[in-house]
């Protein structure tokens, strides 16, 4: 459903968020699409979408306004490079796909300063050799809990040792 909305190029009204017992009324998205903008299969898609569209909580209509939004900026390309990763998304094992969700679910949980240095370690550890990188893979995948616990011990300290002293 989202992927044929997107593919439509088309932002969902989003009812607002008001407090219990008052009414809700249907608030269009900062960029609503004019239907007569709307090849004729896509008004047929919206058309046949509104029903399930209405009946979503707010909260996930504002996530998916949102998540058109964002794939309205894109560039062709980026566009093709996001159904891409889509696609090699869902040929993963159903286990697999449940822990990169939980992964991603604790990133997001992270406060934003350990966010970026999860994204920075992330960058460094790309910008490594590929040798390197297999080999670090392979020591981390072959270590126990406790030899984890213990890497990742050595390498807050030595992270420690070379941030800049405040006096």
């Amino acid at each position: 459903m989202l992927t044929a909305m997107l593919s439509a190029g088309v932002c969902l009204p989003v009812r607002a968020q008001v407090p219990a017992g008052a009414a809700s009324a249907p608030a269009a998205g900062p960029a609503a699409v004019p239907w007569t903008s709307l090849s004729q299969d896509q008004q047929r898609l919206l058309t046949r979408l509104s029903g399930q569209w209405d009946q979503l909580p707010p909260q996930r209509q504002q996530a998916l306004a949102s998540g058109s939004q964002r794939w309205l900026g894109m560039s062709q390309d980026q566009r093709a490079a996001a159904r891409q990763r889509f696609n090699q998304f869902q040929q993963l094992p159903a286990q697999r796909r449940q822990m990169l969700r939980r992964r991603w679910e604790e990133f997001r949980a992270l406060p934003p300063a350990r966010q970026q240095a999860q994204r920075e370690n992330y960058r460094k550890f790309q910008s490594l050799p590929q040798q390197q990188r297999q080999q670090l893979r392979q020591r981390w995948q072959n270590a126990s809990p406790q030899q984890r616990q213990n890497m990742v011990q050595r390498a807050r300290a030595r992270r420690a040792a070379r941030a800049p002293k405040l006096r």
